[in-house]
């Protein structure tokens, strides 16, 4: 697909500079150079700049917030020359820390830091990811996702003993077996099943209501894409799929998943839910689509901006999938 590393948090040419994640007294160096900047994060959410264009807050590696958090910053590589890295507070507990849901699937909430500029805001990703540039979204994704992982594997899997953050933040080490653990990404299948001039669609109980999307689901060990993209679709909606096709990828922090978009195309119709996956699935056609798109259709709303849902479908009603 041409346009596929359009996607939100696709590529942005971040040199990612993986040969200094080791290298003691250069990360050293970088985290006491005041032109080294960094980006925020408290329970998740990532520090906004507010303004006409909003952005990601950049805040000097020198400033005090992080006066005794400098060893434990996670570096992201360098842009035009200067290192940048990402710096977690959740220690810090904000007025109104009660109104936050950390984690939740809707996070309207917003906190404010008195040591920052009252532009700046801890927001949830999935409500600005559209307003940030590729730069920005793919800087936010890439350390959502890696504080993640160190949050649920803070114990070494191998003998049960606690690790420790190493190279930069990108492994975890234990000092009691000697192993190296390594972020961890889940491979996701979402496709766009076709059958004529009609989509696929489907709905999970926790959206809301009206909320449909692309069905799917987890790639499992020993298995190719095409293959999990066939079975996934026969489990949750009891359709038999033929041909599939690779579109596009998305990184996916919410928490780890790389999404693989794909396109297959339906050599059954008759749709039989699995209950345990979804509460409801259909046949959607090309015009009731750029209905839900325009938000004129009765019943359905379209997947959410910045989701590779989204963007597939968008290009889908374009005749984009090239």
């Amino acid at each position: 697909m041409k346009l596929a590393e359009t996607v939100t948090f696709g590529g942005s040419g971040l040199n990612r500079a993986a040969e200094l994640r080791g290298d003691a007294e250069a990360m050293r160096a970088h985290r006491k150079n005041p032109v080294s900047e960094a980006i925020v994060f408290w329970k998740g959410k990532p520090l906004i700049r507010r303004g006409e264009l909003d952005a990601l807050a950049r805040v000097s590696m020198t400033h005090e917030l992080f006066a005794d958090r400098a060893d434990n910053a996670l570096f992201l590589g360098l842009e035009d020359g200067r290192a940048i890295f990402a710096h977690d507070i959740s220690d810090w507990v904000p007025d109104g820390a009660e109104d936050a849901a950390p984690g939740a699937l809707f996070d309207f909430s917003e906190q404010s830091h008195p040591d920052l500029p009252d532009t700046d805001v801890f927001s949830e990703l999935r409500a600005n990811m559209t307003r940030l540039n590729a730069r920005d979204a793919e800087l936010a994704a890439s350390a959502l996702a890696v504080y993640a992982w160190h949050r649920s594997h803070q114990f070494c899997s191998k003998c049960g003993a606690k690790s420790e953050m190493s190279m930069s933040g990108w492994q975890r080490g234990c000092s009691s077996c000697g192993a190296q653990h390594f972020p961890r990404t889940d491979p996701v299948v979402i496709m766009l099943i076709a059958n004529g001039n009609s989509v696929l669609m489907g709905r999970s109980p926790q959206w809301p209501p009206g909320m449909y999307s692309l069905l799917a689901g987890f790639v499992e060990p020993g298995e190719t894409i095409e293959a999990a993209v066939r079975r996934e679709v026969f489990e949750e909606a009891g359709i038999e799929v033929g041909q599939v096709e690779y579109l596009a990828s998305q990184p996916w922090p919410f928490p780890n998943s790389l999404m693989f978009g794909c396109k297959g195309e339906a050599t059954s119709k008759e749709i039989t839910i699995d209950p345990n996956e979804l509460e409801d699935a259909m046949w959607v056609s090309r015009e009731d689509m750029m209905l839900a798109f325009a938000g004129e259709h009765p019943k359905i709303l379209p997947a959410r901006k910045g989701a590779i849902a989204h963007f597939i479908l968008k290009h889908w009603l374009e005749d984009r999938l090239d």
